[in-house]
């Protein structure tokens, strides 16, 4: 069972949404301004005497980490280290978690230690890794930064790094003890970032909430323009919706796949474009939904009219719908892609597995998909 409950006791926060998962059970705690030197008064124990490690990239190490790292030090951390990477795709790699474990065990780490990801997904899934490798896994504690790693990549316990035959497949499940999604950082994101999380709020929606679609469709303006209560919201509404799914399908044998809808397109055009920031995820997700349905209605299972929405909705807000959007273009081919959509985590005895849409807020899996319809629909989507 999950819970949303809204916090009285503190005017930053605005609500906390629980993950039951027995003894891996931990909250999400959404505010604004509540990742930095107060960010202790949201942990579920206590620093006193343990050592703290805070992850971040370089676009984030000032001024939220190092707020962050203020905050633990003052709070009575034996130790404390900070250690900045580079920003973007790149840095899920095998090298960059080699690097993070250098740094731990260099520092002297024990079982007690605690490691903090401080940035976006990227972090979030490079520092939970190691986390759960390190001395066979110690603490860690999500705090993102983004609106991607806010509404999707920091809640439910996926962690790991890219290969060159795929994304995110090595890693692990290993749950934080707590999210701490401070709304507050995305007022010095940049646009495209912004966009790139707002389609994975979209998704949401597409999977089983249409009436939240439609009021994405009618404030999508002051979500992105950061209102309080409006990105508040579309965070709550999502972390409420993931934590729902994840509880009932942690380790992603069934319901949870749904999460993916986009992925499998949109991971083969992130692998294609091998991870150079052309693409963002989000980005490619976005192009991924806009196929997803289009699949959908070429295979009779939902209207046009629904895939022409989602399309509208998304590229409305600034967000790409088409691989032939991508720039510089990206040089591949549909065969290609539909290689590298084989490599997929959801495939199961060499069988695809798609998630596609009777409807917005309809989702659901299926092998039961032609490679014909897949390859015309990627020719579309390169082709423009």
């Amino acid at each position: 069972m999950t819970t949303a409950k809204q916090a009285n006791t503190d005017s930053n926060a605005i609500a906390a949404v629980d993950i039951d998962l027995g003894e891996r059970s931990y909250k999400i705690h959404i505010g604004e301004n509540i990742s930095g030197r107060n960010v202790v008064d949201y942990l579920p124990f206590s620093m006193q005497g343990r050592s703290a490690f805070v992850l971040t990239d370089e676009n984030v190490s000032n001024p939220h980490a190092m707020a962050l790292f203020a905050g633990v030090k003052a709070a009575g951390a034996r130790d404390a280290q900070l250690l900045a990477m580079p920003a973007g795709e790149k840095t899920k790699s095998y090298e960059f978690l080699e690097r993070t474990h250098a740094w731990l065990l260099d520092h002297k780490m024990d079982r007690g230690s605690i490691l903090f990801a401080v940035g976006g997904g990227v972090i979030g899934d490079l520092g939970g890794f190691a986390a759960a490798t390190a001395m066979r896994g110690i603490d860690f504690v999500q705090v993102p930064t983004t609106l991607l790693a806010q509404v999707d990549s920091s809640v439910g316990g996926k962690t790991g790094i890219n290969t060159p035959q795929g994304k995110n497949l090595v890693g692990a499940f290993y749950q934080p003890k707590t999210v701490i999604a401070d709304i507050g950082t995305l007022q010095t994101l940049p646009r495209r970032e912004l966009l790139a999380g707002y389609a994975e709020v979209v998704k949401y929606g597409l999977i089983n909430d249409e009436e939240f679609f439609i009021w994405l469709e009618k404030s999508h303006e002051d979500v992105l323009s950061l209102k309080r209560d409006a990105v508040a919201k579309a965070v709550e509404t999502s972390c409420r919706k993931k934590a729902e799914i994840v509880a009932a399908d942690e380790r992603e044998q069934g319901q949870r796949a749904l999460l993916n809808l986009g992925h499998t397109f949109g991971h083969a055009l992130e692998a294609a474009a091998q991870y150079d920031g052309r693409l963002l995820h989000g980005e490619a997700v976005a192009i991924g939904m806009v196929m997803a349905f289009k699949l959908s209605a070429r295979m009779g299972l939902c209207d046009e009219a629904d895939a022409a929405r989602v399309e509208t909705h998304l590229k409305t807000v600034g967000l790409p719908v088409s691989a032939n959007m991508i720039f510089p273009p990206i040089e591949t081919s549909a065969e290609t892609l539909w290689d590298l959509m084989q490599g997929d985590k959801k495939a199961v005895g060499g069988k695809l597995k798609f998630i596609l849409c009777r409807g917005i807020g309809k989702s659901f899996i299926t092998g039961d998909v032609k490679k014909e319809d897949v390859i015309s629909i990627l020719e579309e989507s390169l082709n423009g």
